[in-house]
Order: structure tokens, then C-alpha cells, then sequence
């Protein structure tokens, strides 16, 4: 159903998941950076509670979550690409079953 992708095409998804894993680097670097900061706040400069865990736990859910949409649904061996691909060749099998009933006498 599907024609094989242009060398354009390819290039645009190319960098459409370079830019998003660069995005999830960014994200991670950000994380480590301001929690390391919240950390220190909470252990030296705002009393001895641990209350710094609280960000790092809610923010570390949204990275995992932002990893698992870059890393296993969003690229070529994920398992989002798979699925596309399992529907795929469903589709052009059924399309090839119709073509054949059609051109039976």
C-alpha cells in the first residue's frame, strides 16, 4: 500500500529522531544539573530534611516516560516501528488476496 521512502523522506525522519533523542539528552542533562542543585539546597542551605527526592522522583518519571517515547516507541527498532510494519504487510497481503479474487473468472 506503501511505496518505499524517498532519499528526502528518509532524511526528514532521519533528523526528525536525531533532533528528538538530542532532546532527551538535554532533558537528562538538565535533570542531573537542577537536582544535584535541589539537592544541595536541601542538605546544606534549607535544614536537614530530604525533601529535594520529591522533584527528582516526579521529574525522574516524566524523563523515564520521555525516554520511552524517544528510545522504544519512536525509533526505527522500536516497537512502535514494528507494529507499523506488522500492519504494513497485513494491508498488502489483504490488498493482494482482493487482487487476486478480483482477476479469478
Amino acid at each position: 500500500m506503501t511505496s518505499p521512502l524517498s532519499p528526502e523522506e528518509i532524511e526528514t525522519l532521519a533528523r526528525r529522531r536525531a533532533s528528538a533523542k538530542l532532546g532527551w539528552y538535554v532533558h537528562a542533562a538538565a535533570f542531573v544539573l537542577v537536582n544535584a542543585l535541589l539537592f544541595a539546597m536541601s542538605r546544606y542551605a534549607f535544614g536537614t530534611r530530604p525533601w529535594s527526592i520529591y522533584p527528582l522522583l516526579g521529574w525522574g518519571l516524566g524523563l523515564v516516560l520521555h525516554g520511552v517515547s524517544v528510545f522504544l516507541l519512536g525509533s526505527g527498532d522500536g516497537l512502535r516501528e514494528r507494529m507499523v510494519q506488522r500492519e504494513r504487510e497485513a494491508l498488502q497481503r489483504e490488498q493482494a488476496q482482493k487482487q487476486q479474487e478480483h482477476h479469478r473468472p
